[in-house]
């Protein structure tokens, strides 16, 4: 046989070094079909056990009061992530306005709640920078940075609530306690790897499908970190107002958290039915049902669908700018 022969011929090594990583594919598929069943079977137990009827009236009940400070909490949370891109923006260095940028990110997010990332989050995104002359190098750099800021804090604080165990799942559920702990866990060590790393290689070139990222410094990865904690903890105080502060702030948050990530492994749009599920499973009782329910019907329209209105109206002025803008560069 001849040199070049033996060199071409496989060799077990790239099997073996690929044996774990399918393993833990494996593992991550099979956790996520489990909780997704699960949260699947919670929304059909909700769904059966509702009195809509009551849940109307609970919403009509609702203090003016209380609406109008959900609301103006809402919208710091909505001003708080539109400052995500600004991070981007220092960190690639591009020069369109700061309200342009925080226009563009609050249109993002309010699509990416209701119609998902890939109309949200990217999609638009990529629109509307492209639009203003932005490389898609650039883009993608500010849209990976800014998803990187939003889940860095959730998991921060979602892997305290697992592994700490500062929540039991309901009996419904066929997630046990154990499992969520070991997923906690797993969300540390990614926060940890990910600080670690900015800090230990920063200003690093990688490149994913042709594009190019460089890692942020640590003081970045920092301010990332906590700029998302803030938030996530501002977000589940919209849900505590409307909730009328009947439970303990650090009750309502690690139900929110968990809601979240069932969300996420359930992907409907919106999480519709979702986080309704979670919290009736979590906290009637104590809490009845159909006041449950109607503080997140509140939730949902104050924090999902207002915001919604407003970034279509301002998705069509920013597209009306710029098609004015290229018109005037001819």
């Amino acid at each position: 046989m001849s040199v070049a022969s033996a060199l071409r011929k496989p060799t077990r090594k790239p099997v073996l070094a690929r044996r774990p990583a399918q393993r833990s594919h494996r593992l991550a598929t099979a956790f996520s079909v489990v909780f997704g069943v699960a949260v699947l079977g919670l929304i059909a137990w909700v769904a059966r056990k509702v009195e809509w009827t009551q849940v109307l009236s609970a919403l009509q009940a609702l203090p003016a009061g209380t609406l109008a400070a959900a609301l103006g909490v809402a919208m710091l949370s909505h001003l708080m992530y539109s400052s995500y891109d600004l991070i981007g923006r220092a960190w690639t260095g591009h020069n369109l306005p700061l309200h342009q940028v925080m226009k563009i990110t609050f249109v993002s997010y309010a699509f990416n709640l209701n119609l998902g990332s890939m109309v949200g989050a990217i999609a638009m995104r990529f629109r509307l920078y492209s639009r203003l002359g932005l490389a898609h190098d650039q883009i993608a750099r500010v849209l990976a940075l800014s998803l990187i800021t939003n889940w860095l804090g959730y998991a921060a604080l979602a892997g305290g609530v697992f592994l700490l165990r500062l929540l039991a799942p309901p009996p419904e559920w066929t997630v046990s306690a154990a499992a969520l702990q070991v997923f906690g866990g797993v969300l540390w060590l990614l926060v940890a790897g990910y600080l670690a790393f900015c800090g230990l290689s920063a200003g690093r070139r990688f490149t994913v499908r042709g594009h190019v990222f460089v890692l942020p410094s640590l003081r970045i990865a920092l301010l990332q970190l906590v700029l998302s904690c803030i938030n996530w903890l501002v977000i589940a105080g919209v849900l505590y107002l409307l909730l009328q502060r009947t439970l303990p702030y650090a009750q309502v948050l690690p139900v929110f958290l968990v809601a979240v990530v069932a969300g996420l492994i359930v992907r409907i749009p919106g999480g519709l039915g979702v986080l309704e599920a979670v919290f009736v499973a979590l906290l009637s009782p104590p809490m009845a049902q159909y006041t449950v329910l109607a503080a997140l019907l509140a939730y949902r329209a104050i924090y999902y669908l207002l915001p919604l209105l407003v970034a279509t109206v301002m998705y069509f002025v920013l597209e009306a700018k710029a098609t004015k803008g290229a018109k005037a560069a001819r």
